[in-house]
């Protein structure tokens, strides 16, 4: 008799986004039911924030207060339970208006009486985050609904805080234990925190993963971690699953294992997960399948990491990955597409893309067409395999999707949308007159000329995100970025005249830095903003990975790494010692505080030197500098 197929249930956990599934259960999905094996998926992450964000939740978390004297609760929970009345009513109403279902609340929202407001709303009279300025500008910009939802947003951020100070202190609603995972050398924390006794969160998690498993019913779990912040909630998955049935295989997966678990020898996961597979999952997935069903023995797996007699086994049988022409559409069957928060927490415009309406997310191209920068993991698959799919591939696909869901927004998760793919879809996208919108992130390269800019917008391109990371050609050079400073500025200003907001990655603290390069760079992007050329931009502090060329050949960057902990888990961010000795730190806040001005055009005629609370050297950029090189394009 044939074996019987796998019943396989891909699952989200605690905490991804709340406004769009996480795409990775769709992409499996999809695919495994492609090639016939009976696949479903949930969200977790979206039912959990639902539970605790409804009546029954809050009275969950009041009851767990009441239990608390009034001595030892926070000054942020007394204030909730003097105010739960008010915070139960209006909670399920709040959520139906961010779900969209009740658009008319608004106008009771932004009259500022109908819901509860805690510490979270003093940004609204006083300052944001950054202490760069009042945020009344805003709601004269903002429409109604627009400033409804940053206000429910608040709203829901002040019970996510008393959630953190009175139930759980891990709890965030896009990180949910983090630092446990986070580069962590040992799994000792991690452990530690599964063998406590359940928080609320905890326990409201396991039942909604029993809930799951009672639906579905499956013999195989996959559980797909992208960020450090969903690997706790992950590994309480599983450790329900076992606990309620041993039998089902759980398997692990996921962006955060492909980068922090690649030399993994701790047998303790195993207590947990049956199996970790590496990388694209299409290939692995399936041998591991093939395994489970007696067709192919353990010395074929692939990529794939599990426990034998006690000890972590990684095995690779060597096969093709699955080609990017071949891995089907995503399917978003299943998922409660019309339970997703449109949040509108950052006023950073591209920002609000991540958390603001529910993106169709699909990849153009797997893996990175450049992969040359210093700073990124270009030795992993996700960079390094480089593979794409026709137009007329990509667009059958997105009429599928939009067949499936009803919706037309698109989001291109790739590293770096290639240009040459980009200009086919667009092409395709006009001669199919399919009327959606996308956004995605690309390289700030020449390839971009103002037509194919044009083309773009034209096809329904809305914005596009690039790192300009330094803004420094020495630097750029360095990182081997490919571009330089004027190039990017012809480029960016194209998209812009074409109608496509633009937003700049930004970084500081690389290898070598100075200060008077750091300045340089903020003078750059002041010009930038001033010329029209992006309006939207965010400063990262940079951080050294062990798979990135800089982390792997220092000594070519003029650093020394640090030695990395002992350990047998996580190991992914490397400290180092860069010989320049600049305070970085000091200079970041500076810097954002620059930019979240700039994007709302203030202080573009200042000295960047005002951006700092002490003295840095004046810049020895030409004032119009950028203004010369859109002259010369």
């Amino acid at each position: 008799m044939p074996a019987t197929p796998p019943r396989v249930l891909s699952l989200i956990p605690p905490m991804t986004q709340l406004n769009t599934p996480y795409p990775s259960t769709a992409y499996l999905t999809g695919f495994l039911r492609g090639r016939g094996v009976p696949a479903v998926q949930d969200d977790l992450a979206l039912a959990l924030a639902l539970r605790l964000l409804s009546p029954a939740g809050l009275a969950d978390l009041k009851r767990h207060i009441d239990a608390v004297p009034q001595g030892e609760r926070t000054v942020r929970v007394h204030a909730f339970a003097e105010a739960y009345a008010r915070y139960a009513g209006t909670i399920a109403p709040t959520i139906r208006f961010l779900q969209g279902q009740d658009p008319t609340l608004a106008h009771r929202i932004v009259g500022r009486a109908f819901l509860p407001e805690g510490p979270r709303f003093a940004a609204l009279e006083a300052f944001d985050d950054d202490g760069a300025g009042p945020l009344a500008w805003a709601f004269g910009a903002l429409g109604v609904q627009d400033h409804a939802r940053h206000l429910a947003t608040l709203y829901l951020n002040d019970l996510a805080d008393v959630v953190r100070e009175a139930v759980d202190s891990r709890f965030e609603f896009v990180r949910y234990a983090e630092s446990l995972a986070q580069s962590q050398p040992t799994f000792d924390p991690l452990a530690a925190a599964l063998a406590a006794p359940p928080t609320l969160v905890d326990s409201l998690l396991q039942q909604l993963t029993l809930d799951s498993l009672a639906r579905h019913r499956p013999t195989v779990v996959l559980v797909s971690v992208p960020f450090p912040g969903a690997v706790y909630a992950a590994f309480r998955i599983a450790q329900t699953i076992k606990a309620h049935d041993p039998a089902i295989t759980t398997v692990l997966g996921g962006g955060y294992v492909n980068t922090e678990l690649r030399e993994l020898t701790e047998p303790r996961v195993f207590d947990h997960f049956d199996f970790l597979t590496l990388d694209a999952g299409e290939r692995p997935l399936l041998a591991l399948l093939e395994h489970l069903q007696g067709k192919r023995s353990a010395q074929r797996l692939v990529r794939t990491f599990h426990r034998l007699d006690g000890v972590v086994k990684y095995t690779n049988f060597v096969e093709p990955d699955i080609p990017f022409d071949d891995v089907g559409t995503p399917t978003w069957d299943g998922l409660p597409l019309q339970q997703y928060l449109s949040l509108l927490d950052m006023l950073n415009p591209m920002h609000r893309l991540w958390s603001d309406g529910r993106w169709n997310k699909l990849t153009v191209a797997h893996g990175c067409y450049w992969k040359k920068c210093s700073f990124c993991d270009v030795g992993l698959d996700y960079i390094a395999r480089y593979d794409a799919a026709t137009a007329e591939t990509l667009c059958d696909r997105i009429e599928a999707i939009v067949t499936e869901t009803g919706q037309t927004g698109f989001h291109f998760v790739d590293e770096a949308a290639p240009p040459k793919s980009l200009k086919a879809l667009a092409a395709e996208l006009q001669r199919r007159q399919l009327g959606i919108s996308w956004w995605g992130n690309i390289r700030f390269e020449k390839s971009f000329t103002p037509e194919l800019c044009q083309l773009l917008a034209d096809s329904g391109c809305i914005a596009i995100s690039g790192g300009l990371e330094v803004a420094s050609d020495r630097l750029l050079a360095l990182m081997k970025k490919g571009v330089s400073v004027d190039q990017v500025a012809r480029v960016t200003k194209g998209f812009s005249d074409a109608g496509i907001l633009v937003h700049a990655y930004l970084m500081y603290g690389f290898p070598t830095q100075t200060v008077q390069d750091t300045v340089d760079a903020l003078e750059y992007v002041r010009q930038l903003f001033a010329n029209g050329c992006i309006q939207s931009g965010f400063f990262h502090r940079f951080a050294c990975t062990m798979h990135s060329p800089v982390g792997k050949n220092p000594e070519e960057y003029g650093v020394t790494l640090a030695p990395l902990p002992p350990g047998d888990f996580a190991k992914n961010d490397v400290a180092f010692i860069d010989p320049t000795g600049v305070d970085h730190d000091a200079l970041g806040a500076g810097l954002k505080k620059a930019i979240y001005n700039y994007m709302h055009g203030i202080g573009l005629d200042q000295d960047v030197r005002s951006w700092f609370p002490f003295k840095v050297p004046k810049t020895t950029v030409a004032r119009n500098r950028i203004e010369r090189a859109l002259r010369t394009s």
